[in-house]
């Protein structure tokens, strides 16, 4: 993703050099040509920024000017791999970012494997009688408009007169 079509011949032209010195040169070339691969031209770093949140990669390499600065802005993305020397290899075997990252966009979503993938975490709700009156209303007319009346009356039920 840029807006500079130099470096798009540039880097289109040292792809061809590196394919043809892999070991892999038929799962590269298969890689590069598929529909997840391309190179996005875009009118300025802004809009670039717009396309890599949009698209959520699971590596994102940084090179331009103010590194940092545009990583801070990256939303989505699995791992994000700030300069000239930030390598994706230094983060799947060395940094700690790890290598099993969202693939296929899941990074809109979902981050990498961590050791809170492990936690299961257990949401734990209570209220007192004055905090759900406070609230009545709005879980009563978003039960509405989602046509659960059964969630209403599990409010509504609680402040009527007789059994609760």
């Amino acid at each position: 993703v840029t807006p500079s079509v130099a470096l798009v011949d540039d880097v289109e032209a040292e792809l061809d050099k590196q394919v043809s010195l892999t070991r892999h040169v038929d799962r590269v070339r298969t890689a590069l040509s598929g529909r997840q691969s391309g190179i996005v031209v875009v009118d300025d770093l802004d809009q670039g920024l717009a396309v890599v949140n949009a698209y959520a990669a699971e590596h994102l390499e940084i090179q331009t000017a103010d590194a940092t600065a545009w990583a801070a802005r990256v939303v989505n993305a699995g791992a994000v791999f700030v300069g000239a020397f930030a390598p994706v290899s230094l983060g799947d075997y060395c940094a700690g970012s790890n290598h099993v990252l969202p693939t296929a966009g899941c990074a809109c979503h979902a981050g990498g494997l961590s050791v809170r993938s492990f936690r299961k975490p257990v949401h734990v709700v209570e209220y007192d009688e004055a905090a759900l009156r406070e609230v009545s209303d709005h879980v009563v007319t978003l039960a509405d408009a989602e046509d659960l009346p059964g969630h209403g009356a599990a409010v509504r039920v609680r402040f009527t007169s007789g059994d609760r």
